[in-house]
C-alpha cells in the first residue's frame, strides 16, 4: 500500500527540514563567532590609530591606519625572531616526523624483546606534566654547553612522544602482507620504509607535521629557559620583550598579527590534509 504525500505537505516538509538545519547550526556559529571574537578585535586594533580604545564604538573603524605596523616593525627586531622560529619551527617538524616515524614502525611492526613494555613505557611519559622535566632537561642541556644556542632550543623537543603513538597507531593499519611481499622480493628494512611505509603515512604525517609547527611554533616555556640574547629570541619571547619597549599597545596588535599570518596560511595550505589525517587516525 502506498500513501501518497500532496505537493503542499512536501513543501511543508523541505521548509521543517531546512529550518530545523539551520537550528542545529546556530550552537556551532555562536561558538565559532566568541572564538573568532577576540582575533578580529586584535586585527581591529592593529589597524586603528594608536590611542584609548573605546568600547564598542572602536570594534568598527571609519579608516585605516597602518603607523601600528609600522611602528612594530621598524621598533623591535621582528624579522630576525621571525627568522629563528621559522627555523625553529621547521626544522622540528621535520626531526620529529622522521624519528616518529622510525620509531613507530620499529614498535608496529617489528618484533624484538620487550617491544610492548618499551612501548607502554614511552607513553607513560605522557601522564607527567612536561614542567617537571623542565629543571633535570636546563641541567642537561646546561652541562653539555647548549644554553643560549640553536641545538639547545631545538634537540629536546624533537622526540614526541605523542607523535611516536600516533605514528605507531597508523603504522599497525598497514597489512603485513604488503611488507612481506616486498621482503620476498628482496628490499630490506629501510627500503620499505621509505618507499612503501612512509608514502602511506602521508595523511597522519600532514596531521603531525601541522600539530608539530603549531607546538613550535607557539613554544614560550622552554626558549624562555633555555634563551638569553634577544637575537635569538623566538616571535613568543620577542612579543613579550614588547612589554619593556617604549610601544603602544597598538603596535603589539601588529606585532601579533604578523605573527599569526603564517600560522593561519599552513592551515590554509594543509587543511585538507590535516582533516582526512584526523580522520583516518582516529579510525586506526
Amino acid at each position: 500500500m502506498t500513501v501518497s504525500t500532496s505537493p503542499r505537505r512536501r513543501n511543508r516538509l523541505v521548509r521543517w527540514s531546512r529550518r530545523s538545519g539551520w537550528a542545529a547550526h546556530i550552537p556551532l556559529i555562536i561558538v565559532a563567532a566568541a572564538t573568532a571574537f577576540p582575533f578580529y578585535v586584535m586585527i581591529v586594533m592593529s589597524i586603528s590609530t594608536p590611542g584609548p580604545f573605546d568600547l564598542p564604538g572602536s570594534l568598527l573603524p571609519t579608516k585605516i591606519d597602518l603607523t601600528p605596523y609600522i611602528e612594530a616593525l621598524s621598533g623591535a627586531n621582528l624579522g630576525r625572531w621571525f627568522i629563528n622560529t621559522v627555523l625553529f619551527a621547521g626544522i622540528a617538524v621535520i626531526l620529529t616526523l622522521f624519528l616518529a616515524s622510525l620509531a613507530g614502525y620499529a614498535f608496529a611492526k617489528k618484533n624484538f624483546k620487550g617491544r610492548d613494555i618499551l612501548f607502554w613505557m614511552c607513553v607513560a611519559v605522557l601522564m607527567v606534566p612536561g614542567q617537571l622535566y623542565l629543571i633535570p632537561q636546563f641541567i642537561l642541556i646546561s652541562r653539555i654547553g647548549l644554553v643560549d644556542t640553536f641545538a639547545g632550543l631545538l634537540l629536546p623537543g624533537i622526540a614526541s612522544v605523542q607523535a611516536l603513538f600516533l605514528m605507531r597507531q597508523f603504522i599497525r593499519g598497514i597489512p603485513d602482507e604488503l611488507l612481506e611481499a616486498a621482503r620476498i622480493d628482496g628490499a630490506g628494512d629501510f627500503r620499505i620504509f621509505f618507499q612503501i611505509v612512509l608514502p602511506l603515512c602521508g595523511p597522519v604525517l600532514a596531521t603531525l607535521g601541522i600539530f608539530t609547527f603549531l607546538w613550535h611554533w607557539n613554544e614560550f616555556l622552554w626558549p624562555l629557559i633555555v634563551t638569553r640574547s634577544p637575537e635569538n629570541y623566538t616571535l613568543t619571547l620577542g612579543l613579550n620583550s614588547l612589554k619593556a619597549q617604549e610601544l603602544s599597545f597598538n603596535a603589539e596588535m601588529a606585532a601579533s598579527v604578523i605573527t599569526l599570518v603564517p600560522v593561519v596560511i599552513v592551515f590554509l595550505i594543509f587543511q585538507r590534509h590535516f582533516v582526512r589525517g584526523v580522520m583516518t587516525s582516529g579510525i586506526k
